[in-house]
């Protein structure tokens, strides 16, 4: 395989769904047929589809997978699989018109969601006797379920490629009767070896089954991971991320679409941040691996294919100091600590991390004074509540008080912008919002507004007034 001559690029769940742009944008675009090749495709399933194999990602409603965990549910989650199979033979009758390719279709499907039945019938079989218990199959159930998706919409597109005589090719990383477990990095070299990218275009699922086991970690950024991997592996010129939106220095849908304007260029330490929100441009980890192997990030509008995109790179720094995207979290719970016997007292934040650590609660930032400290957490109240009593048994003479709130940041590759909190503060004290607390680390490359949950958006169009938008113009060049 020659290095250095073709991209590695993510389509996600939203673009999936509508076949005709992701052929006619992303495919296609303006090449000719030769033109077509030295690219590989790593997919998500379509939009939908994972909440319905797992849980719903905003409300949680159960899926197949939670309905199969919850012992009470006892039957319930067959009956939801056999709804799949509609919901997904559905997905193709909308896809294929050819009788024949629909056939195929469903018939793939349908073998690998009765495979995935009859095998969990038999967990939930071998479970009922007291030596095997449930909870240590769940991960691998989470992922075996999580694969249908991903192998549904990679399976689709190559087919429905080769119908219009692009030699596509379907390249299963889900495992599928697989004899070996191996991990991720020999499993995508065994993979990719056989592919010639001169004259075949890979359609790559997004999850891939590796010794690592990539949910343990990511989760339902797997896919990102995945395509990250790729990249890496195969020595990829530039890796591309495929978006029903551009990356830009808002929200649209709070700022408005006439306000916001795509960021350009950035780099790998703005994409952290905005991580760190769980607004990802791309999953750090996955970041990781491009910024050490120097691979630019490039994230595009799938509806608008002639625009350049963002791109991210690791050496990026703005020509002069600024901000380059207001962004923000709700939902977030401040945990407050205050403790007298604190002061002077060494290690009570590294106690409070390891309860934390224990519920796996992730937190965005913290503040601490001499009795205490204050954790952001991005997580349900039902872990709240279990990281505040045991917390209490931790601390027992310790006063802790909980509050929903929401963060909001300005950030940039160099904040160094004279007057830039003053600004900040006045713009959100004249939009009436009390900030409840601050951070602006020496590093310079962001400000952190925690406000009333009610106050989030608010927040983020006055910030986006006073530090973006007088100077759209100049963002509107380096996007260009």
């Amino acid at each position: 395989m020659t290095s250095q001559l073709h991209t590695v690029e993510k389509i996600g769940g939203t673009s999936m769904s509508n076949y005709e742009v992701v052929r006619d944008n992303i495919i296609f675009g303006n090449r000719s047929k030769d033109d077509l090749y030295q690219r590989i495709f790593v997919v998500s399933a379509y939009g939908g589809v994972t909440n319905e194999l797992l849980e719903h990602k905003k409300t949680g409603e159960p899926g197949v997978y939670a309905l199969f965990a919850d012992a009470e549910s006892d039957w319930a989650w067959g009956d939801d699989l056999t709804k799949l199979v509609k919901f997904l033979t559905d997905i193709n009758g909308e896809l294929f018109e050819d009788q024949m390719l629909k056939q195929q279709a469903d018939q793939f499907i349908t073998d690998r969601v009765e495979g995935v039945r009859g095998c969990l019938i038999d967990l939930q079989r071998l479970c009922s006797y007291g030596q095997f218990q449930l909870e240590e199959h769940l991960l691998t159930v989470r992922e075996m379920l999580a694969g249908i998706g991903e192998a549904h919409s990679a399976f689709n597109t190559a087919l429905k490629l080769q119908q219009e005589g692009i030699n596509a090719r379907f390249v299963d990383l889900t495992g599928w009767r697989d004899n070996e477990l191996l991990p991720l990095d020999e499993k995508l070299k065994q993979a990719f070896d056989a592919v010639d990218l001169t004259r075949e275009l890979p359609i790559v699922t997004g999850y891939a089954q590796c010794k690592e086991g990539l949910m343990r970690t990511f989760d339902r950024g797997y896919s990102e991971m995945t395509f990250s991997r790729v990249a890496v592996i195969t020595e990829a010129r530039e890796a591309v991320i495929h978006k029903e939106y551009h990356l830009s220095s808002a929200d649209p849908n709070i700022v408005g679409a006439d306000k916001v304007v795509p960021l350009g260029r950035t780099n790998y330490d703005v994409a952290d941040q905005l991580a760190n929100l769980g607004m990802e441009a791309i999953h750090p980890r996955a970041g990781k691996g491009l910024r050490q192997s120097e691979i630019p990030l490039r994230v595009m509008n799938t509806f608008e294919p002639d625009h350049t995109g963002t791109l991210i790179t690791g050496d990026y720094v703005s020509e002069k100091p600024q901000v380059e995207i207001i962004a923000g979290a709700k939902g977030v719970f401040a945990v407050e600590v205050f403790d007298q016997d604190m002061q002077g007292e060494p290690g009570s934040d590294r106690r409070i991390l390891d309860v934390l650590g224990r519920f796996k609660v992730r937190f965005m930032s913290k503040d601490t004074n001499a009795n205490t400290i204050t954790h952001y957490v991005g997580s349900t109240l039902k872990h709240v509540k279990r990281v505040v009593k045991a917390l209490k048994d931790e601390f027992p003479n310790a006063e802790i008080n909980t509050r929903k709130v929401a963060m909001v940041s300005a950030i940039g590759s160099d904040l160094k912008v004279p007057g830039i909190l003053a600004r900040s503060v006045k713009a959100l004290a004249d939009a009436e919002i009390s900030v409840l607390a601050m951070h602006q680390c020496m590093r310079q490359v962001d400000i952190q507004f925690v406000v009333d949950e009610d106050d989030y958006e608010k927040a983020i169009v006055a910030l986006h007034g006073v530090l973006i938008e007088p100077h759209k113009h100049e963002y509107a060049i380096v996007a260009a």
